[in-house]
């Protein structure tokens, strides 16, 4: 079953084409990893599956629903972690997931039960009462995920979320990455550490707008004939 079907999605600002022509599906509960450098057309592509942006041209179906006619029921059945910490720094980490669960119409009892949870799994109980602001990077980014998941979406879009915390961290963010897909959310992730591209199950590369490889990281591998996803990039990318 898939939860993306993207086909042939182009978009255009003016004579610029930002993503041109590009086609992949994403299974349920797949840890979909989507690469490129900046200005390859990565973000812009992004900013469409969430229903940010509409297409120049092609069609798309994200959790089901019609990138073109459906876009308020898209934003409704997916989760969004940006790279840049989101949540509000004035306010508790208990009243951040309380504030979201709100907006995305959750009644208060299974509120309350999805916030203890949440709060239970990641181990920050303690924290529940502090304000977002003097907490670690690290328990931030664990909330804002966990906060993106309140709605029980069935897509997570990741946009480099792991940017800026330390290795451990990042290994420790990745346990609930594996975590929740195996709950059956997929999950799509962009990131620019390549050693994070060879845990997503399928990986695909952009670069000038244009879907250049898709697959596990051992295929593009072997089809490239690199020993890792770093040279692998660096085919495509001028660093």
């Amino acid at each position: 079953m898939y939860t993306i079907v993207v086909e042939n999605l182009t978009k255009k600002f003016g004579t610029f084409t930002a993503v041109n022509n590009i086609s992949f599906s994403v299974e349920k509960g797949e840890i979909f990893g989507f690469l490129g450098a900046n200005g390859a057309g990565k973000t812009t592509a992004m900013k469409m599956l969430c229903g940010l942006l509409l297409p120049t041209s092609g069609k798309a179906k994200i959790a089901g629903f019609d990138l073109t006619t459906q876009s308020k029921l898209i934003k409704k059945n997916i989760g969004y972690m940006s790279q840049r910490f989101s949540l509000y720094n004035d306010l508790s980490v208990y009243e951040n997931m309380q504030l979201f669960g709100t907006i995305y119409k959750i009644d208060k009892k299974t509120l309350k039960q999805r916030i203890e949870k949440g709060l239970n799994e990641l181990n920050m109980n303690d924290f529940a009462k502090q304000l977002v602001g003097s907490i670690p990077l690290g328990w931030k980014q664990r909330l804002a995920f966990a906060t993106a998941l309140l709605h029980r979406p069935q897509i997570v879009f990741l946009d480099e979320p792991t940017s800026g915390v330390d290795p451990i961290v990042r290994r420790e963010f990745w346990s609930l990455i594996y975590k929740t897909a195996a709950e059956g959310i997929t999950i799509f992730v962009t990131t620019h550490y390549m050693d994070e591209a060879e845990y997503c199950e399928r990986l695909s590369i952009m670069a000038e707008g244009e879907l250049k490889l898709i697959g596990s990281p051992t295929e593009l591998k072997e089809k490239m004939g690199v020993q890792t996803i770093d040279d692998l990039f660096g085919k495509f990318v001028n660093r």
